[in-house]
């Protein structure tokens, strides 16, 4: 019964719309009011509109709207608000008589109209139970009016003077809609009006459930010596209300130092005219100890919706294709098979600099950049992603794409020498193939704990680190060559 009755409410709201009351003002009553002012304001009114979004799921809101206000004290009803709004947050002011206008008191309703709260609000109350019935091949509705009783967990229901339960109803019709429902989240404020009749006023909030991130499509060119970079920003808003044609702004920075400049963004950033942008592409600036990126036109950003936005191009960029061999802590023999040499993965990178001559330079927010290469017939594959934390300018960007397969590494400790008490003598042997066309250069960074000395190599090696010999090994094509070398350690 209550599946049925849970099923008949749909058609209720939209009896219900039509009913007049103090939230769904029909158009003549908003005509008439408008002469003394109005008691509510909706998207109708909104003359600007900005978004600020920080990565961080929260968004600060600031709508401007022109209202005609009473004189004296009395209730706005501020509509079309974000469902998520943090009432905490909220400011309100008049922009054109800042001190003429003030706030009395501020309410948030929240009480949303739902079938379920809506028959719930009608205990006590009368209604009428709409039935339908079949006679002779036609189908007939049958009104019955009835009082809800309680409503727990089922309806209880009088009719006439009998007491009925599971009683079922195709529909139920209302007859007006309770004053403590509400369509949509509202703010409420008393305010005191002592100046003239038409205002121009803002409202600012945080609301969550709004965010954004950074992606990347990096296309390198079949000779692996350049590539184009495009960023886009993708957001997301599930805050229960559209932003149509909004200046978009978004911050970049560490959660918890943005939370600590919120209150400082909501007083001073917003008010202010965002910097101007040309073209499809963002604008940025240093933002206190993060930056700030504008889309340089108005953007609707709808409820529900992933929308992209494109915010950096860069073509031609120079890159440089990376082999790297790391090696582990632990590679001292092949416990499994004795005697064999251990397999490692040759990792490839692609490396660039995020700098104004390789047509880059602006600050990068961390994100995903997925990598795409041209193939032999034309055609663009996909042959990699990793994700990058945020870059400033004039900084290297190194991207693993994934590992090798025409590029094989094989260890093997060749030898361990006992010097003295704690004095060893360790020898390795390092075997590259490259089963490529071209000629490759390896990165080998080797682990060396305690305290080390190289005794003899084959190859040219650099202290890189405290414990780490790097060396680079070039290999021709088709070619294999061995890396040999001794450290002496003392532990």
């Amino acid at each position: 019964m209550q599946t049925r009755i849970g099923l008949a409410f749909a058609a209720v709201l939209i009896a219900v719309t039509a009913l007049s009351s103090p939230h769904v003002a029909p158009a003549a009553h908003a005509a008439g009011a408008a002469a003394a002012g109005q008691d509510s304001s909706t998207l109708d009114d909104q003359v600007d509109l900005a978004v600020t979004v920080y990565n961080s799921d929260i968004a600060l809101v600031r709508d401007v709207r022109d209202l005609q206000l009473p004189r004296g004290a009395f209730d706005l009803r501020f509509m079309d608000i974000a469902a998520t709004v943090n009432p905490a947050t909220v400011h309100f002011r008049s922009l054109t008589e800042p001190s003429r206008v003030n706030v009395l008191e501020q309410n948030y309703e929240y009480d949303l109209l739902e079938p379920d709260k809506l028959l719930r609000k009608y205990v006590g109350r009368d209604v009428t139970l709409v039935r339908r019935r079949s006679e002779n091949g036609q189908t007939r509705e049958e009104d019955v009016k009835a009082r809800l009783l309680s409503y727990n967990n089922a309806p209880v229901w009088q009719i006439g003077g009998e007491i009925v339960t599971g009683l079922s109803a195709d529909h139920i019709k209302f007859p007006e809609l309770p004053g403590n429902l509400y369509t949509h989240p509202t703010l409420i404020w008393t305010l005191d009006n002592a100046g003239a009749v038409r205002h121009r006023v803002e409202a600012s909030y945080l609301a969550s459930k709004l965010s954004w991130s950074a992606d990347y499509v990096l296309t390198v060119g079949r000779e692996d010596k350049a590539a184009d970079l495009d960023g886009w920003v993708t957001l997301g808003n599930a805050s229960g209300t559209s932003f149509r044609n909004a200046k978009l702004q978004l911050v970049a920075g560490d959660l918890n130092r943005v939370r600590e400049v919120m209150s400082k963004a909501m007083n001073d950033e917003v008010r202010r005219a965002p910097a101007s942008a040309g073209g499809a592409v963002m604008a940025q600036e240093p933002f206190s100890d993060y930056h700030l990126y504008t889309l340089g036109r108005k953007t609707t950003i709808n409820n529900s919706e992933t929308k992209q936005v494109s915010m950096l191009t860069g073509t031609g960029v120079p890159i440089r294709k990376r082999y790297v061999v790391d090696g582990q802590a632990f590679y001292y023999r092949n416990g499994q098979h004795p005697g064999s040499p251990i397999k490692d993965v040759v990792q490839v990178y692609y490396q660039f600099k995020n700098e104004e001559r390789g047509g880059l330079g602006m600050p990068m927010p961390a994100g995903v950049v997925r990598v795409y290469q041209a193939d032999s017939k034309g055609g663009t594959q996909f042959v990699g992603e990793d994700r990058i934390t945020h870059t400033p300018k004039d900084e290297a960007l190194n991207l693993k794409i994934g590992n090798a397969f025409d590029v094989t590494c094989e260890r093997n400790q060749i030898d361990f020498e006992k010097i003295a008490s704690n004095i060893y003598e360790l020898e390795y042997e390092i075997t590259l193939r490259n089963h490529k066309a071209a000629p490759i250069t390896v990165e080998v960074n080797e682990p060396i704990g305690g305290t080390w000395k190289m005794v003899r190599s084959s190859h040219e090696w650099n202290k890189t680190a405290a414990w780490v010999a790097a060396f680079t090994v070039p290999v021709a094509p088709d070619g294999t060559v061995v890396l040999k070398y001794r450290v002496r350690v003392t532990y």
